[in-house]
């Protein structure tokens, strides 16, 4: 893929479909879905910055599901790169979840 032909959006769909193939191994519900993807960054390199949380501090896939999700994205052709930044910056609630999450899980 060129950069002429590059649409950061597009890409952005993309990572986003693949974000929902991860899930938090203690709720049924994917990381997209639960609030835990902050944001994603997608420079004209195509390189990746996620910036995601996780549901506490002590989460037991602390380690392992940042890096899964970077390996996810990193595996992708149209990605250069990817990297995850975790944050507890507003911490994760309930509220950040969608409506589909809330109703998988039964508190909506």
């Amino acid at each position: 893929m060129s950069k002429e032909n590059f649409d950061p959006n597009i890409l952005g769909e993309k990572i986003v479909k693949v974000l929902k193939t991860v899930f938090d191994p203690e709720i049924p519900v994917d990381i997209y879905e639960l609030g835990l993807i902050y944001d994603v960054m997608i420079n004209e390199d195509r390189d990746v910055k996620i910036l995601m949380t996780l549901t506490t501090p002590n989460c037991p896939v602390a380690e392992s599901l940042p890096l899964d999700v970077e390996n996810k994205v990193k595996s992708m052709e149209e990605v250069n790169d990817a990297e995850v930044e975790i944050t507890f910056d507003p911490p994760w609630s309930q509220d950040l979840m969608s409506d589909e999450a809330k109703l998988e899980i039964g508190i909506l």
